[in-house]
């Protein structure tokens, strides 16, 4: 188990790093900014390496909504998943401390809403409470469908961490105007401890939208993609690892 949880804490610490580390530092650089394309990229591919190399290891999960999901779809013990979070928290957070590290030694440096997530003010385009929920819950749904899908002992072998991490992309592509996107509760977690704005006021948001979005995703793949028997593999872990 701390194997595991060893796994869990590299891996959440890389995707905050990379991820949230693209838009404090390099989105907005001097002429070569990397923008929203750039940090969606970045944050996709990021998740794509890295489940790639601990997906043997804890299944790669990085993210407790998708913890819980697959609790929920019955790929997951339920036990694991406060142990779990707990380091992919810790993760995240050590991640944003070390970006803080960082960026604050640069003249000038104000943390600003440090890749934070946010609705009303808080939020890259001025969106409402209401759309940041809708937002988090339908695309956390639809990425949990993907991550089941696509994990299934019946879906092409080795293709998971590519779909997972480039429908991340997506996603980041289609709502970092709304909340700066979320769907992980780990990451919204570990840079609100550093924005200098209410970001820690609005967390309750990017831990219950997610979840909730979670166990809709893990409820529709047990309704259209699970057969009886056909029970799929017991974590997100690498097609050929996974294959009974």
């Amino acid at each position: 188990m701390n194997r595991k949880l060893a796994a869990e804490f590299i891996g959440m610490f890389w995707l905050v790093f990379c991820g949230c580390g693209s838009g404090i530092l390099a989105s907005a650089f001097p002429q070569v900014g990397i923008g929203l394309a750039g940090v969606s990229l970045a944050a996709g591919i990021a998740l794509m390496a890295m489940i790639y190399t601990i997906g043997g290891i804890s299944g790669g999960h990085m993210n407790p909504a998708v913890s819980v999901g697959l609790a929920v779809a019955g790929r997951f013990p339920a036990g694991h998943i406060l142990p779990y979070m707990v380091a992919q928290v810790a993760g995240a957070t050590a991640a944003g401390a070390v970006l803080y590290l960082i960026a604050s030694d640069k003249a000038g440096f104000r943390p600003g809403g440090f890749a934070a997530n946010g609705y009303g003010d808080l939020s890259p385009g001025g969106y409402s409470l209401t759309a940041g929920l809708v937002s988090e819950v339908v695309l956390m749904a639809l990425f949990l469908f993907i991550i089941l899908g696509s994990t299934h002992r019946r879906a092409p072998v080795d293709v998971a961490p590519i779909v997972i991490g480039l429908s991340l992309t997506a996603i980041n592509l289609v709502s970092i105007p709304v909340t700066n996107t979320s769907l992980n509760p780990a990451r919204s977690t570990g840079v609100a401890f550093f924005a200098e704005t209410a970001a820690l006021s609005q967390l309750w948001l990017f831990w219950l939208a997610p979840m909730l979005g979670a166990v809709v995703g893990a409820a529709a793949w047990r309704l259209v993609g699970e057969s009886g028997a056909a029970q799929a593999d017991p974590t997100l872990a690498l097609k050929a690892n996974l294959r009974a």
